[in-house]
């Protein structure tokens, strides 16, 4: 049924309204399925290669540091460093002896976006002490992160309580340490009072408590155990 209503002498038909709200929802309808609204086709964009990621922005540069201590290993190990970078990774790599950087660059032959970042967190594990074939799994695995803490983040300590609290930690020629490492498939590193770990985010996670429950205090015979019990669920689980 049509209804008119009179507005300071304008008409309105509620027939002509509904239709044309009709025809409006219809083109809405046509645009969400069809993808296109007359003759319009719905834009398609490729994703970019690394070559053209490049083309259209700055050259980017990674620098890591090299600290005084590990410029001695770094000289002796630069073959085993340059090689899975440059074969693997495709990128530039080079020494600044005056600024004590090891400068990466992506070059014209890398295809994989994230290599330059890859790269660089494995010269960065070099640097804070992981031997070289340990720190190149950072280049084949994806789900390998580092860990850094020190230890007055787990207690406050200093003086001789400090260097007990380490000593627990790497045990009598390190035996603490390699118990650690082989119970949770990790690499840990002393540094002072600063503890890296390499490894998987799950591996990482039950190295780190162990090594927290031993500047706690903890007796090594029962956080050996702890260890590995939970190590034990976790290969069962996967």
């Amino acid at each position: 049924m049509e209804v008119d209503q009179q507005s300071q002498g304008i008409t309105f038909h509620a027939v002509d309204i509904a239709a044309e709200a009709e025809a409006a929802d219809d083109d809405d309808a046509a645009m969400g399925e069809g993808g296109q609204a007359g003759g319009a086709m719905k834009p398609n964009f490729p994703p970019l290669s690394a070559q053209q990621l490049r083309a259209g922005a700055k050259s980017d540069i990674r620098r890591i540091r090299c600290p005084p201590h590990r410029l001695t290993p770094l000289r002796a190990s630069w073959e085993h460093i340059v090689a899975p970078v440059v074969e693997h990774m495709k990128l530039q790599i080079r020494f600044n002896p005056k600024a004590r950087n090891v400068e990466l660059k992506a070059s014209q032959f890398t295809e994989d976006p994230s290599a330059l970042q890859r790269s660089a967190d494995f010269v960065q594990a070099f640097m804070l002490g992981f031997e070289v074939q340990d720190a190149v799994a950072l280049l084949r695995l994806e789900d390998l992160y580092i860990d850094s803490f020190e230890v007055r983040d787990v207690k406050m300590l200093q003086g001789d309580h400090l260097s007990r609290a380490i000593g627990r930690v790497a045990g009598q020629d390190g035996k603490t340490r390699h118990a650690i490492e082989n119970a949770t498939r990790t690499r840990v590193i002393v540094a002072d009072h600063r503890i890296h770990i390499l490894g998987s985010f799950a591996n990482i996670r039950v190295a780190r408590d162990a090594i927290c429950a031993l500047i706690l205090g903890a007796p090594p015979g029962k956080v050996y155990n702890q260890m590995r019990n939970v190590a034990r669920r976790m290969n069962e689980r996967f």
